[in-house]
């Protein structure tokens, strides 16, 4: 009996080492040397998003037709924020693709007056050049009506916006979008409403939803404003929302409705457009957007 319980527990002591051999082939811990495919480099995925697109196309409304940046109720591209050539602005295709490149590898489709209604059709303009990149600036529009009642409903802005990023998706499906946020429009006139020359070029019809009798501050005036207000913050959730569904699109994260425009950034034709300087700081928050790393 004692030699049988011998042999049993010497045979359980071969099956142990046996075991413990094994296991130490196929783990890799401690001091033991990985396997040469642990060892071997694994090829790092594609990243989505590229920080240095060779081309770019721009849709959106009159900030980035550099209206009013040069001379009175103009559009001034050459100052666009997205592709102007001007070195007092310094673009985002220039900072992008250097400005000789730029010249030729760069395209705005951005009209004056233009609303996320009217996206869909310049993104097609847009996708026909097949770019590496598309920027977005609209909404103020829809929210600049003749009342706030005849502002875009959110609902349709939404369909809108999600249709041109259909359109582009159709054209050209691996084009990166930069989405810029829809600026504060409250603050503008706030700003604004200091000058008077500024006030008497609101007349003409500028955003009257929101500048009309600036002076006004009765309950009426300043619930109008709030509305408005409000209307611009819901189209920047929508923003946010549609363009973090399509993984090559990029918000910037209400980069551009926190942005303090000041006397300098204001045009001053009619202290509510971007001026040359204006255009120059949105050209650094898109490039500083489009660069990141996140």
């Amino acid at each position: 009996m004692r030699k049988t319980g011998h042999r049993s527990r010497a045979a359980v002591a071969v099956v142990t080492a046996a075991v413990l051999g094994l296991a130490g082939c196929d783990a890799v811990g401690g001091d033991s040397a990985a396997p040469e495919e642990s060892r071997a480099a694994k090829p790092s995925p594609t990243p989505v998003w590229d920080s240095s697109p060779a081309s770019m196309a721009a849709v959106g409304d009159s900030i980035t037709t550099g209206f009013d940046a040069c001379s009175v109720l103009a559009d001034c591209p050459e100052v666009s924020w997205a592709t102007g050539d001007s070195d007092r602005v310094d673009s985002l295709a220039v900072r992008l693709l250097g400005r000789a490149k730029a010249a030729t590898r760069s395209w705005n489709h951005a009209a004056s007056g233009a609303r996320m209604a009217d996206l869909p059709g310049q993104m097609t303009r847009a996708a026909a050049h097949t770019p590496a990149l598309v920027t977005v600036m609209v909404g103020a529009n829809d929210a600049c009506r003749d009342s706030t009642a005849a502002m875009t409903s959110v609902a349709d802005f939404r369909a809108d916006f999600q249709d041109a990023l259909g359109v582009l998706r159709q054209k050209a499906p691996r084009a990166q979008v930069y989405v810029a946020s829809v600026p504060n429009l409250k603050r503008l006139w706030s700003q604004g409403r200091t000058n008077e020359l500024g006030k008497q070029v609101w007349k003409l019809g500028i955003c009257p939803s929101m500048l009309a009798d600036a002076d006004a501050l009765d309950a009426a005036a300043t619930e109008r404003r709030d509305t408005v207000q409000e209307r611009v913050e819901a189209y920047n959730d929508v923003l946010k929302q549609v363009c973090a569904k399509d993984e090559r699109c990029r918000f910037d994260g209400g980069a551009v409705y926190d942005f303090r425009f000041g006397t300098d950034q204001l045009s001053h034709w009619d202290w509510f457009h971007p001026s040359v300087n204006g255009q120059a700081r949105l050209a650094e928050i898109a490039y500083r957007e489009v660069t990141s790393a996140t």
